[in-house]
This record gives structure tokens, sequence and C-alpha cells, in this order.
């Protein structure tokens, strides 16, 4: 929603990570108070809903952590120079230990959300007098976003403690991992359910409600990382069909922030304003606006700036590059300047053999402005129609040696968007359309936290290119996911060394 949805309901501290000792065993839970007591009529659920997108919106999350967390676990990034904090070079070059604090941060956010969605919808129990339609969209809605969480939760750190209701006690708030095969079904149980209490659309304020559109999208992710292609092509035809999405002709209006919640956008994070809380995470004011500009672009810190490869992946003529990356003596601030390298710190790319002061663009606000302390209200995509097409034409590849066929056509409607008009791929092999969908992926959403899904996905179900896995510190049972948080370990009792991750 583009506006600051902030928590009404004061939150002690997240029930996972308190730390608690043997006295406390006994007393009441907080935060399981506000489950009980809360919730009763449509504006405290409505309260309680938009508390949970607060924390998509903050420093932990889409604010800062989530994009630099998916970032720095792909190949598409390379630190930017020696202002990159060392915390950060640690996950970017695979030195990271379980105290790592950009690591924690996300893994609070996103447990934050599920204990926020836990309240709303063990809460919905007290609701006296509300709309059954409101009520079953609400508790929908805080569905969808635990949901989401568990798939980013599993996707970082694999099997992982799964609350799903709101603990009464502290003693019960400790809980052992759930297997990653019982979150899967969890999350896939959930995903369907919840289609259809969910409606196709919003308006006004509250554009960036999950929708029936983004719950597909997300369960087909689901499935496409356990390599169910089956099930993923169900759910995502229902997104291709239902007519709600196209692609925008103008592929850089995905990453303005004068032109978010357009027609490809099927699950953003909205920002209202230039307010960013550098500590933030959802509670009160002051996450309106995220760190993206004054993070990655030119003239801001330049932290992470392109990888080598990524650059080179471009074929000769491909607008999306100038979208993506911007370059010295290229134009920004309106047109009214011209970037020079003296204006740019740090590293250089190796640009076809060329050192370049490449730096990122997408999601930046050079396009408009030169400042270097710019954090504004940028919208962060999370799901966007593109991806559906280039979803089924995995799928459709993957689902048979001829199915590449079936493939082509979706993947050049991604070409042939009218400010990309990139030639038709033409494939004649089931390999050969694995390659192409592979290229495509990396070149159309490049910087969009999606890379390090597929590599994580590829590398799980055998679809990688052969060779030197993408990940250069990668080896096989070590390092393939994040270590369980140190903190986790200190607070809480179900969990004990041997539950932490190969390689930590």
């Amino acid at each position: 929603m583009k506006r600051n949805l902030f928590s009404k309901i004061s939150i002690a501290s997240f029930v996972l990570l308190m730390a608690c000792s043997e006295s406390l065993l006994d007393k009441t839970n907080p935060n399981g108070d506000v489950a009980t007591t809360f919730y009763s009529n449509a504006d405290q659920l409505t309260q309680g809903i938009n508390s949970v997108y607060a924390v998509l919106q903050s420093y932990d999350l889409a604010g800062r952590e989530f994009f630099f967390n998916h970032d720095m676990r792909s190949d598409d990034v390379q630190t930017g120079g020696g202002q990159l904090e060392a915390a950060r070079f640690q996950i970017l070059n695979g030195s990271l230990n379980s105290a790592n604090p950009v690591m924690t941060a996300s893994w609070t956010g996103y447990y934050t959300v599920v204990l926020r969605a836990n309240q709303v919808i063990d809460g919905s129990a007290n609701a006296k007098n509300v709309d059954a339609t409101l009520l079953n969209r609400i508790v929908a809605e805080a569905r969808f976003l635990r949901a989401w969480a568990y798939s980013d939760l599993t996707l970082f750190w694999g099997s992982v403690p799964m609350p799903i209701h709101v603990a009464n006690t502290l003693a019960s708030a400790s809980l052992p991992k759930t297997s990653l095969a019982d979150i899967n079904t969890f999350m896939i149980s959930e995903l369907s359910a919840i289609q259809g209490d969910l409606p196709a659309s919003y308006s006004g304020a509250d554009l960036g409600r999950a929708t029936k559109g983004a719950a597909q999208a997300v369960l087909a992710r689901v499935y496409m990382t356990q390599g169910d292609y089956a099930n993923a092509k169900t759910e995502l035809l229902k997104v291709y069909n239902s007519g709600t999405y196209s692609l925008m002709p103008q592929y850089f209006d995905n990453f303005k922030e004068e032109t978010g919640f357009n027609k490809e956008s099927i699950f953003e994070v909205g920002y209202n304003n230039t307010n960013f809380n550098w500590n933030g995470t959802g509670d009160g004011f002051g996450n309106e606006g995220n760190a993206r500009t004054q993070e990655y672009s030119a003239v801001g810190w330049r932290n992470l700036i392109p990888s080598d490869g990524l650059v080179n992946e471009y074929e000769a003529g491909d607008p999306r590059f100038a979208a993506t990356f911007i370059k010295p003596g290229d134009t920004f601030n309106n047109g009214t300047q011209v970037l020079l390298a003296s204006d740019v710190q740090g590293n250089t790319v190796n640009y076809h053999g060329v050192p370049t002061k490449i730096s990122w663009n997408k999601y930046t606000a050079e396009y408009k402005t030169n400042s270097t302390f710019y954090t504004g209200p940028m919208n962060m995509r999370i799901i966007r129609y593109a991806e559906i097409l280039a979803n089924l034409a995995e799928c459709e590849n993957e689902l048979s040696a001829s199915g590449f066929t079936a493939a082509a056509p979706y993947l050049n409607l991604i070409r042939s968007r009218p400010s990309v008009n990139m030639p038709p791929v033409v494939a004649v092999s089931q390999a050969q359309m694995r390659t192409a969908i592979q290229h495509e992926r990396r070149v159309e959403f490049a910087g969009e936290q999606i890379r390090n899904r597929d590599i994580l996905r590829w590398r799980k179900n055998g679809k990688l290119p052969a060779g030197p896995d993408p990940i250069s510190y990668f080896t096989p049972n070590k390092f393939e996911l994040f270590p369980i948080p140190q903190q986790e370990f200190a607070s809480n009792g179900a969990l004990t060394s041997s539950d932490q991750n190969p390689g930590y």
C-alpha cells in the first residue's frame, strides 16, 4: 500500500527471539495476550493486518536487507569497494558466521511477519459483527504473508522452526526445526486454500494488499523450487488466464517511483515518502521510504555493483542493459547531467575486457536526481508478470523433451515487449531452450532478488549449466544455506548445536 502501514499494536518483542531464564518459563507471553484481547472489530483487524505489511516495508526486509541478502547470495553483484561493510562482504564471499547482523536482521524480519500474521489469524476468532467477506480476506492476507515469509526462510535457511499460532507462554515459544517437507506441505495447503478469499485486484489505499494472483504466483514458486513443474504450471496458468496482468510497454516503468502498482505488478511493497528508519522493524513512523538508491546508485554509496559475468551476459543491442545499468557518459538527473567517472567511487567492472565504472540504474532514482543520500518512495516489486511468463516457459520446457516448442511463445512475449524488441528465441532442443531461458531470466530480472532463487533451485534440481558452480565459494553440503542465527540458539531452548546448517 502506498502509505505508512504501521502497527497500532504494542508488541514488546519478537517471541521466538526473546531470551528467557528458567524462572520465566511459567510466565504469560505478552505477545499471546494480543491475540486473545484484540481483533474484535473491523478496525482492529485492519490495524493488525497493516502491522504485518509494515514489517515488509522495514529496514529488515524490503527497505534494505531483503535486497542485500538476496543479491549477495547470487552471482550478479560484487563489492563496490572498501566502503562495503564487513558484515556484508562476509555474505558476498561466503565467510559469514551465525552472528552476522545483516543475515540476522532478515531472519528477525521474516519471523516478525510470522508473529504478527499469527496474531491476526488467531485473534480473528474474537471478531464480532464483522462482514464475512472482509474478515475472510484479512485472514487470507495474513496467511499469504506468513506463507511468503516461510518461502524465503526456507530458501535461505532450509528447515526452520514453524510457529503457526501465537504462543501462550514463553516456554511454548521454543520450537524445534520443522522438516522442509512439512513446511512445503504447509505452504502449499495455505496458498491453495486462501485463493478464494483474495480479490483479483484492489484500488486506492488498498493497493499493495495480497491478491489471488499473488498467492498463485508464490505457490508456483514453491512448486518450482521442488521441481514440481506440473503443479507450478497449473498455478501459473491461473495467473496467465486471469486477464488481470500484462507487460508494461516500457520496461523501465517497472522500476520507477511514479509507476508503481502498474499492470505488470503482481505483488510489491509500497512506500510513500522519503522517510527511512535506519533501525526500523516496522513499528511506528519512519518506514515510508527505502534505501536502494543510496546503497546502490552511481552517485550514492555504490556498496554493490554488477558482476563482470552479469554485464557481459547481455546481447548486443539489448535495451535492458541501459535500463539496468548506468556508466560514465550516460545521462541522469532528468537528462540534465552526464555521468563522469570522477562522479563514481569505488571499483570498476570488466565489461568486454574494458574496466568501466558500471553501476546499478534499476531501482534507483538517478533518472531524476543527483542526490547521494536519497531514500525515497521507490516501491519494491516482489513479483511481476514477466516472471509468470518466464516460469511458464521453464515449466513447458522441463515437462517434456519436446516442450521447447510450447516454451518459446512465453519467452518471446518478454523479448518482444515494445521497449525491448529483441529477436525471438529459436531453439531446436530442450537443452537449447533451457540455456535460452536461463539467459533470459538473468538479464530480465537482474537486481530483482530472483537470481539467488534460480541458482538454488536449479542446483537442487540438477538444472545448472555444466561447469563451475555460479557461486565461487560453493562446495556441496557446505554454504548451501545461511547459518541459523546465533541469537536463535540463545533464545530457543528447543534447538541444539546439531541443528546448525552444514558448514558453520
